[in-house]
């Protein structure tokens, strides 16, 4: 199976990178709608299509409005829908499908999340609550072979409850947004450091660690210490814009 990484910074875009989307072709499965989204008619393999928000930052959001190009590019894609928290899904409808911001309604069906989502692959997904201002979910798929985490928008810590919701995934894409000089303004945003994210996949015993949500202020990924992070986690990478990953 494979993952494509659409966009793999968070906050704005910059040369390299766009915000946050992840996507499962073969499944029909994106994770975060952010202004990666734009790139889902390129690798799109299923006539219909479910994006699961882990909130509506616009960052992970705001690409809900590029559907109209989506469609045009991929004209056999059929139903669209976004599945998403309850107060999340009124926030989408209230404030970015505004008249003053986005007068027309984009063709998608809006969803409140369920506890679960049986995937035609035979794929289970579950959710779960993550610390972030406004609040985040984290999302696991399980197949009977292989299993993933995503998990972005949240401050990494080994003894924070959704440790064990991804337990032993054979795959965990998870947010990076700080490298280790920033732990006061990880907590106050609601992000994560490299140093704690990497005990987090440790703790956890995953499989692989894939790095996302990269801060767009960081121009070369060189800057980012994976050696000394490989002491504590040794199978990491950090993630691109177009990386595809099987697993």
């Amino acid at each position: 199976m494979k993952l494509v990484l659409l966009g793999t910074t968070g906050y704005h875009a910059n040369d390299r990178r766009q915000t946050a989307c992840v996507m499962l072709p073969e499944s029909g499965i994106v994770f975060d709608a952010g202004s990666g989204f734009y790139r889902v008619s390129e690798y799109l393999k299923t006539d219909t299509l479910d994006v699961f928000l882990s909130h509506v930052h616009l960052d992970h959001s705001l690409g809900l409005t590029y559907l109209f190009d989506v469609r045009a590019e991929a004209p056999e894609l059929g139903r669209v829908t976004a599945h998403l928290e309850p107060d999340k899904l009124a926030a989408i409808k209230k404030h970015l499908l505004s008249d003053l911001l986005f007068p027309v309604m984009p063709p998608l069906e809006l969803q409140p999340l369920t506890p679960e989502f049986k995937l035609q692959d035979g794929g289970r997904l579950s959710h779960f609550p993550l610390r972030h201002p406004g609040g985040s979910v984290g999302f696991r798929i399980d197949w009977p072979d292989r299993s993933l985490a995503y998990v972005t928008d949240t401050t990494a810590a080994v003894d924070d409850p959704y440790v064990e919701k991804i337990r032993c995934v054979d795959l965990l894409i998870h947010e990076c947004y700080f490298v280790d000089d920033s732990p006061e303004q990880a907590e106050l945003t609601g992000h994560s450091c490299l140093n704690e994210v990497v005990a987090v996949a440790k703790k956890a015993n995953v499989g692989r660690l894939v790095l996302v949500h990269i801060n767009p202020l960081v121009t070369d990924d060189a800057t980012i210490d994976l050696a000394e992070a490989k002491k504590t986690f040794a199978n990491i990478v950090i993630g691109v814009d177009r990386m595809e990953i099987d697993f």
